[in-house]
């Protein structure tokens, strides 16, 4: 039996997503394949719609897995809630055809990134923001956003080590807003290279702070190489926010209604 569940997480105190020989700290990965193998007893491969980097964090990661036994969607998310960590926390749960993979049928991701400008931060969003004092242009940031959107060369805005051959990438939508102090980047695309998101804000800080310019960050969609970008902007701001998926993985087994995952 396959299912797919939505599932959110606080990354900081995980070496990312995925599991890996040589990594040191816990995953999300073995978490959750830790959890899955105690109702399952026997090892459960979890596929996931994202592989987030080490202190990302999620509000709507899609895993798929399968069961030797069927569940009740809502009685399996209670169970493998029960055996995860407080950080880790299972949203929704649905039946999928076995053809689902959270990773191969997804259509797009989409991560959002908070910004905290203020003087000083509440002790309640600290960990999930980057604290950035330097003024910033709004009209700057919202033509940034306005140029990451389309087919584009990201070679510049990828770890150099892990970049593949093709780096070209498409991305549908890209919107910025703020509320006072806090500010929110929303980028969606099918797929995303190696901290290309990290990289991505910490080249927009340049471009709208007046250390370089719009014109500057344009120029790097057309190609590069990482040392031309900017810094990698930290971990903590940024969340794996949504997955879209076509149709959707959710309709319960009663089969009375469906929910999204």
């Amino acid at each position: 039996m396959r299912y797919a569940a939505r599932i959110a997480y606080d990354g900081s105190g995980f070496s990312g997503w995925q599991r890996q020989k040589g990594i040191m700290g816990e995953t999300l990965q073995e978490s959750l394949e830790r959890a899955l193998c105690l109702l399952n007893k026997s090892e459960t491969p979890v596929v996931a719609a994202g592989r987030t980097d080490g202190g990302v964090h999620a509000m709507g990661q899609v895993v798929s897995f399968d069961t030797t036994a069927e569940w009740e969607p809502s009685k399996l998310r209670s169970a493998i809630d029960a055996n995860l960590p407080h950080s880790i926390s299972v949203l929704s749960v649905a039946r999928v055809p076995e053809t689902f993979s959270a990773r191969h049928s997804a259509l797009w991701r989409e991560y959002v990134y908070f910004i905290w400008k203020g003087p000083g931060c509440p002790p309640q969003i600290r960990p999930f923001v980057w604290r950035n004092s330097l003024p910033w242009d709004d009209m700057a940031v919202r033509d940034v956003c306005r140029s990451l959107k389309g087919r584009h060369n990201f070679s510049a805005f990828c770890r150099k080590n892990d970049r593949p051959e093709n780096t070209i990438r498409t991305i549908m939508n890209a919107g910025f807003s703020r509320k006072g102090p806090l500010y929110r980047i929303r980028v969606r695309g099918k797929s995303f290279l190696t901290n290309m998101m990290r990289i991505i804000l910490g080249s927009v800080d340049l471009a709208v702070s007046g250390k370089r310019d719009v014109s500057w960050f344009e120029s790097l969609l057309e190609g590069g190489t990482r040392c031309e970008a900017g810094p990698t902007a930290p971990a903590s701001g940024l969340f794996l926010w949504k997955v879209g998926y076509d149709p959707s993985p959710g309709v319960n087994l009663e089969g009375n209604a469906s929910y999204k995952i």
